[in-house]
């Protein structure tokens, strides 16, 4: 995952439940619009295949860590998003940041956590999704996976401020780097996961392959 005005800090209120709230972020399998930088090798209809192939893939991994509720927040809406049968919620905000901070504030009035994770880390197992949540039960404000770009794949929280969020050159290798200025100067502790990498160029299509994707996944590739 790679600005938005300033405003002063907020807290989520205090939660009532113990669970964490997982949703995972992606756009809307259109082909032309996603996985752009893999149409030259898969076209633009197999690149959209495989965005679907990987919005599943994250949806599985999600539900198999246990970690609570299953949410898929899209940038639209797909008739193919309804095969998944979970939550499909529309993500809110002018730019990444801002999107991700009111999914997560939203989910904390009635979570004592809330995790986002990025649709194309295949990367990113239901163990790291655990172990996130636990290091939130802990004394983590906010955890974050980094990513070998520069990201990161997933951001989990107990509490939230759009400062977080502000200042960041989403899509640049700074994102993480200025991710954690933003958490020291808001005063909140966080603990970083295992860095992973996500499928975004034509050379990680290799990786990919020795990875196998969930069942599901496999069986809507094969059609």
């Amino acid at each position: 995952m790679r600005s938005a005005s300033s405003h002063s800090a907020s807290r989520a209120i205090t939660p009532i439940r113990a669970d964490a709230l997982v949703m995972v972020f992606a756009r809307a399998p259109v082909a032309g619009r996603v996985k752009t930088r893999l149409a030259p090798r898969l076209g633009a209809a197999g690149a959209a295949r495989l965005h679907m192939q990987l919005v599943e893939n994250a949806v599985h991994a999600a539900r198999e860590a246990r970690c609570g509720p299953v949410e898929l927040h899209v940038t639209a809406s797909h008739g193919l998003l309804r095969s998944l049968q979970v939550k499909v919620k529309r993500q809110r905000g002018r730019d990444l940041g801002e999107r991700m901070c009111y999914a997560l504030r939203n989910a904390l009035r009635g979570h004592r956590g809330a995790i986002v994770i990025g649709a194309d880390v295949p990367a990113l197992t239901p163990a790291d999704l655990r172990r996130a949540a636990r290091l939130l039960e802990g004394s983590a404000d906010v955890v974050l996976a980094p990513a070998e770009d520069g990201g990161y794949a997933l951001i989990g929280a107990r509490r939230i401020s759009l400062r977080i969020f502000t200042d960041v050159h989403w899509g640049s290798a700074d994102v993480l780097s200025q991710t954690l200025r933003n958490l020291a100067a808001a005063g909140l502790r966080y603990r970083l996961l295992r860095t992973v990498w996500d499928v975004d160029r034509p050379e990680d299509l290799a990786r990919l392959k020795a990875r196998p994707l969930s069942s599901a996944s496999r069986r809507r590739a094969r059609r």
